[in-house]
């Protein structure tokens, strides 16, 4: 095996271990958000339990992540087919 060779085959080790690294965290990630949302639907569960809407709860949740110009022109948008529609 020559310099150029050794070198190479350096490269591609230090490459895999960092591809390792890459490929565990995410891995650890992906549990982490899996029990995330169990915890989620166990909550979800317990609000249903005592009688919220969880349907309407998640809009909410929804909602909440937006800006209130967004949710404000998708609703202006919303009611103008609606009445196109004969609905309003």
């Amino acid at each position: 095996m020559d310099i150029q060779e050794d070198q190479k085959s350096d490269q591609f080790r230090v490459t895999a271990a960092e591809l390792r690294q890459f490929v565990e965290r995410v891995e650890r990630l992906e549990a982490e958000k899996k029990d995330i949302a169990e915890q989620i639907k166990e909550v979800m569960a317990e609000a249903k339990g005592r009688g919220y809407d969880t349907k309407v709860m998640r809009k909410i949740i929804s909602l909440r992540k937006r800006d209130r110009d967004d949710i404000a022109e998708e609703e202006a948008v919303l009611e103008l087919y609606m009445e196109a529609l004969g609905m309003s």
